[in-house]
C-alpha cells in the first residue's frame, strides 16, 4: 500500500508540475492576445484604427509563426540530452521575454524602436513555447500508466486554459482597478510584468522533478538518438506520421481552438463592438468551463480510444462554424443585425481603386476614396456589400436612402490624409447612426443564456479534440524521436493554421463586408483534418512508449 501511495503522491507531483508550468507559459503567450487592442495603439500609434489592429494581431501571429523553429531547436535537445532539461530553458525564456515586453518603450517615446524590441520580444515567446508544449506532454506520457494516459495528458490540455484564466483575469483586474484611461497610457504594462513571479514558481517546481523513465531506459541501452532532426524527418516512415499528425490532427486543432479561444474575441470586439471588459468577462466564464473538460474527454479516449472522441470534436465543431456565429450575432448585437436588414450598407466603387484590407506591418496608405470607407466600416463593424462600378467611376456609400461620396486622399500628405480620414470617420459614422446602426452593442440586450450556449457548444467541441490530443500524438511517434517529431506538426498547426486565423480572419472581414466570410478559414482547415483523421490516422490508444 505504502508503494502505491507513494507512486500516486509521485505521479501527482509529475502532473502538477509540468501542468503549471506550462499554463505559466500559456499565460505569458496569452496577455499578448488579449491585449491587441491595447497594443495596437501603444506601439503602432502612427496607422490607422483598422492598420494598427490588423498589425497588433499581426504581431500576435509572429509570435506563433517561430513556434515551429522552436520546436525544431528545443525538441531535438529534449532527445538528445532529456525532457527534463529542455522545459527548463523553455519556461526561462519564456518568462524573461514576458517581463521584459513590460519594460519596453512605447512608439511614443521610442519611435521604430518600441515595435521593433516587441517583435523580437514576441520571437522570443514563440520559440520557447514551440518547446513547451511537446517536453510537457511526453514527460507526463512517459511517467502514466497506459490506461490513464489520456486523463494524466489531459492535465496538460487544461494548462492552457488554466493560463488563458490566468491572463483574463490579471487584465480584467488590472483594467477595473486603475481604470481605462490609466491601463492604456501604463495599466497594461502590469499583465507583463507580474510573469516575473509566475517564473520564479515555474522553474522551482520543475527542478523538483527527475528525468523521464522512457529516456532514462533509452540512455541506459544507449538507444538515444544521435541526430533525432536528420532521423525524424530523413526517414519515410517518420515523415509519414508528421504529415499524418498535421493533416489528421493539427490543422482542426489550429482552426477550431483558435477561432473559439481567440477569434471570438476578435469578432465580438471588432464585429458586434461588445465593450472589451465585457468579452474579456465572457471568454474567462467559458474557459473556466471549460477546464475539466479537457480531462474528461481524455478519460474518455482512455476508454473507447482516441479517434472517435477527436473525430467527434472536429465534425461537431465545422458544422457549428457559420450557424453559431450567426446566431452569436443576434445574441449579441440584435440592433445591429436588425440594422443590417432594414437598412443595408452598399459601397459602389470602382474594383480597382479598393486595395485588400491586410496590412500586418502597417506599409500601405489606404488612401483611395474606397479604401478609407471600408477601414471606417470594418473598424465600426459595420457589415456592407460591394458593388462594381466602371472604371474611373466615383465611389459611393449608400446607407439605405442616403447616397455619400467620401473623397479620394490619394495625392495628400500624411497629415492631410490623416484630417480627410477623421472627417470622413464621423461623417460615414454620423449617417449610420441616423439609419439605426449602434456604434456599441446595447448589454441590456444582449442574451447572455443564448450566448453561452453558442460558446458552451464550441467548448464542447475543442475540448473533445484538445484534452486525448497529448496521448495520440506522444502515441503516435517512436520513442528515439518523439520530441522533435512531436513538436514540429503541432507547431505548425497551432502556430501557423492557428496563430494566423484571427488575422486572416478579420482582414478577411474588412475586405469583403461580410462579417461571416472570415469563418471560411477554420472551415477549411478543420474538413482537411476530419477527412484525414477518419481515413488516414490509426488508433493509438494503449500504445507502449518505449518501443
Amino acid at each position: 500500500m505504502g508503494e502505491g501511495t507513494g507512486e500516486r503522491a509521485s505521479m501527482r507531483r509529475v502532473v502538477v508540475a509540468s501542468a503549471a508550468g506550462t499554463a505559466f507559459e500559456w499565460y505569458d503567450f496569452f496577455i499578448f492576445g488579449a491585449l491587441a487592442p491595447v497594443i495596437a495603439k501603444v506601439f503602432f500609434a502612427g496607422l490607422t484604427e483598422t492598420a494598427g489592429f490588423i498589425a497588433a494581431l499581426g504581431l500576435f501571429a509572429a509570435g506563433f509563426a517561430f513556434r515551429p523553429l522552436g520546436a525544431i531547436l528545443f525538441g531535438t535537445m529534449g532527445d538528445r540530452l532529456g525532457r527534463k532539461g529542455a522545459f527548463l530553458i523553455t519556461v526561462s525564456l519564456m518568462g524573461g521575454a514576458t517581463f521584459a515586453i513590460g519594460l519596453l518603450p512605447t512608439y511614443a517615446q521610442a519611435g521604430i524602436w518600441g515595435p521593433a524590441l516587441l517583435i523580437l520580444m514576441r520571437i522570443f515567446q514563440g520559440m520557447a513555447l514551440g518547446g513547451e508544449y511537446g517536453g510537457a506532454a511526453i514527460y507526463v506520457a512517459e511517467h502514466s500508466k497506459p490506461d490513464k494516459r489520456g486523463q494524466a495528458t489531459g492535465w496538460i490540455q487544461a494548462s492552457a486554459a488554466f493560463g488563458l484564466i490566468a491572463a483574463l483575469v490579471v487584465v480584467l483586474a488590472t483594467r477595473t482597478s486603475i481604470g481605462e484611461d490609466a491601463f492604456a497610457a501604463w495599466g497594461w504594462r502590469v499583465p507583463f510584468l507580474v510573469s516575473a513571479g509566475l517564473l520564479a514558481i515555474s522553474i522551482w517546481m520543475r527542478l523538483k522533478l527527475t528525468e523521464s523513465p522512457t529516456f532514462q531506459k533509452m540512455k541506459a541501452e544507449g538507444e538515444v538518438s544521435r541526430a533525432p532532426l536528420a532521423e525524424a524527418f530523413g526517414q519515410w516512415s517518420n515523415i509519414k506520421l508528421v504529415l499524418l499528425a498535421f493533416f489528421g490532427v493539427m490543422c482542426a486543432q489550429g482552426a477550431l481552438w483558435y477561432c473559439f479561444f481567440f477569434y471570438s474575441q476578435v469578432f465580438f470586439e471588432k464585429s458586434l463592438q461588445v465593450p472589451p471588459t465585457t468579452v474579456n468577462v465572457l471568454i474567462m466564464a467559458m474557459t473556466l468551463v471549460s477546464a475539466p473538460f479537457y480531462v474528461l474527454f481524455g478519460w474518455l479516449s482512455d476508454k473507447i480510444g482516441r479517434k472517435p472522441v477527436m473525430l467527434g470534436g472536429m465534425i461537431v465543431g465545422l458544422i457549428a462554424f457559420f450557424p453559431a456565429f450567426h446566431a452569436l450575432a443576434g445574441f449579441t448585437n440584435p440592433a445591429l443585425v436588425e440594422a443590417q436588414a432594414r437598412t443595408p450598407v452598399v459601397v459602389a466603387a470602382d474594383p480597382a481603386s479598393c486595395s485588400v484590407q491586410f496590412d500586418p506591418v502597417g506599409a500601405a496608405k489606404f488612401s483611395t476614396a474606397c479604401d478609407i470607407v471600408k477601414s471606417v466600416l470594418a473598424s465600426s463593424g459595420i457589415p456592407y456589400r460591394n458593388a462594381p462600378l466602371s472604371a474611373g467611376a466615383t465611389t459611393e456609400v449608400r446607407i439605405g436612402d442616403q447616397v455619400i461620396q467620401p473623397k479620394d486622399g490619394s495625392t495628400l500628405s500624411a497629415d492631410a490624409l490623416k484630417a480627410l480620414k477623421a472627417d470622413e470617420t464621423k461623417t460615414i459614422r454620423t449617417a449610420l447612426q441616423a439609419a439605426g446602426y449602434p456604434m456599441t452593442a446595447d448589454t441590456a440586450r444582449m442574451n447572455y443564456a443564448g450566448i453561452g450556449a453558442i460558446l458552451l457548444l464550441f467548448v464542447i467541441a475543442a475540448t473533445a479534440l484538445y484534452g486525448p490530443m497529448a496521448a495520440m500524438l506522444v502515441e503516435l511517434f517512436p520513442a528515439r524521436v518523439r520530441y522533435t517529431a512531436l513538436s514540429l506538426p503541432y507547431h505548425v498547426g497551432t502556430g501557423w493554421v492557428g496563430g494566423f486565423l484571427p488575422v486572416t480572419a478579420f482582414a478577411i472581414v474588412a475586405m469583403t463586408g461580410d462579417l461571416y466570410a472570415g469563418l471560411w478559414y477554420p472551415v477549411i482547415f478543420t474538413a482537411i483534418s476530419v477527412i484525414t483523421m477518419a481515413f488516414l490516422v490509426p488508433e493509438t490508444r494503449g500504445r507502449p512508449l518505449d518501443a
